[in-house]
This record gives structure tokens, C-alpha cells and sequence, in this order.
């Protein structure tokens, strides 16, 4: 994915560029696979910018209001975190390790096709997650 301009993108969602909000856009930009908040902090405290968790909550919750962020649930009682601009994908998830995978191609948009044919339904968004073992977990 072509890296983008923190502190343009943070501009056109009329938010006050800061340091803590950059370096989470950037950890998101440079993660292959969504993120929880707990990742986030110990990103930030590892970068030298010291922001307390509520802060950190906020300025997730804000980036997902305003479009930047994707809030995602694998059924493990937390929220996980992506940009939205990431081209559509799908995740694979682990039932023993937790690994998440992302998975393209799956052909949804003929299925969102047939779905507004026969159902007359427009599909505005989707979630699709797979859950099973990985391969190492196979073993």
C-alpha cells in the first residue's frame, strides 16, 4: 500500500495534528493486520510519546468517526483497529494462536451484486472473518 501524508489526512478530517495521533496513523499504515488499543499505547511508549490510555481511546474513536479507522471484532471481547483506505480485504483467524491473516478476492462484489438483484438490498458495507486453525496450529 502506497504510504500516505499523516498530517494531510488528519487536515481534510479537520483533527489538530499531534504527534500521537501521526505515529497511530503511521503503526496503522505499517501493520499488515488489525490492531488492538493495548498494541497502540505500547507503540506510543515505545516512540517516546507518552499519551494515557483514555487519550489513546479518544483519538481511535475519533479517527473511526471520522473514516480513517475501521473498528473490528473477532469475538475475543475487544475491538481491533485498521485503516479504512486499506484496499477490501477479508481476515483469517486462528481459534488457537489468534493469528490474523488477511484474505482478498473473495468475490463479494458479485455476491453484494446478487443480493441487491434478489433482494433489492444495497449493500453499503460488510464484515467477513474465517475462523479455523492456521497451518502451524494443524499440526
Amino acid at each position: 500500500m502506497k504510504q500516505h501524508d499523516c498530517k494531510t489526512e488528519l487536515n481534510k478530517a479537520n483533527l489538530r495534528v499531534t504527534p500521537a495521533r501521526i505515529a497511530i496513523l503511521d503503526l496503522l499504515e505499517k501493520t499488515d493486520k488489525p490492531i488492538d488499543i493495548w498494541n497502540i499505547i505500547d507503540y506510543l511508549q515505545k516512540q517516546n510519546i507518552y499519551t494515557d490510555p483514555v487519550t489513546a481511546f479518544r483519538i481511535i474513536n475519533i479517527f473511526t468517526e471520522k473514516g480513517l479507522t475501521k473498528k473490528i471484532q473477532f469475538h475475543e471481547r475487544k475491538f481491533r483497529y485498521e485503516l479504512a483506505n486499506k484496499p477490501e480485504h477479508h481476515h483469517l483467524i486462528c481459534n488457537l494462536c489468534r493469528r490474523v491473516e488477511d484474505i482478498s478476492n473473495c468475490n463479494i462484489r458479485k455476491l453484494e451484486k446478487e443480493i441487491l438483484e434478489k433482494k433489492k438490498f444495497i449493500v453499503k458495507d460488510h464484515s467477513l472473518e474465517f475462523f479455523g486453525l492456521c497451518q502451524n496450529c494443524q499440526k
